[in-house]
């Protein structure tokens, strides 16, 4: 009877052990969330796309942009180049969705003259389609 008991309590664990599904490794989505900074440096509309779901959508300081808003030139800005360096990021995921929140600091010159620097709080989601992982949403706030 004893041994029964063990030899339950033994396959029981088992099967819960290999019925839990192994977690993706978060360094996936943060590399995702730098490619597609990457792609906003670049202006690369097919990469940005590559990355992300076909309903992407990112909110910036109360402005909805698409991937193809992204890439579209400013009126009266002639050049844009932007640096970006991630800070903090704390990663969750599961076995089909996951997030990001991290700080964001953006270094600009707009106009071959024009230098700035901003710092963001932002958060990004992302699921699994079709086994591969997408940037689904990204958040993006000024820090005051």
């Amino acid at each position: 009877m004893k041994v029964t008991k063990i030899l339950t309590v033994v396959l029981g664990l088992g099967l819960l052990t290999s019925c839990q599904q192994k977690k993706d490794d978060p360094e996936v989505l943060k590399k995702i969330l730098i490619d597609y900074f990457d792609g906003i440096k670049t202006n690369d509309l097919d990469k940005l796309n590559s990355l992300t779901t076909t309903d992407f959508v990112l909110f910036e300081d109360g402005v909805i942009w698409t991937n193809d808003s992204l890439v579209k030139p400013i009126p009266g800005v002639k050049s844009f180049k932007g640096t970006w360096t991630f800070d903090d990021m704390k990663v969750n995921i599961d076995q089909n969705s996951g997030d990001i929140i991290y700080y964001n600091h953006g270094d600009f010159i707009i106009n071959d003259t024009i230098k700035m620097q901003v710092d963001f709080l932002e958060s990004a989601t992302f699921k699994k389609v079709d086994g591969q992982w997408k940037m689904k949403f990204l958040h993006s706030t000024v820090q005051k």
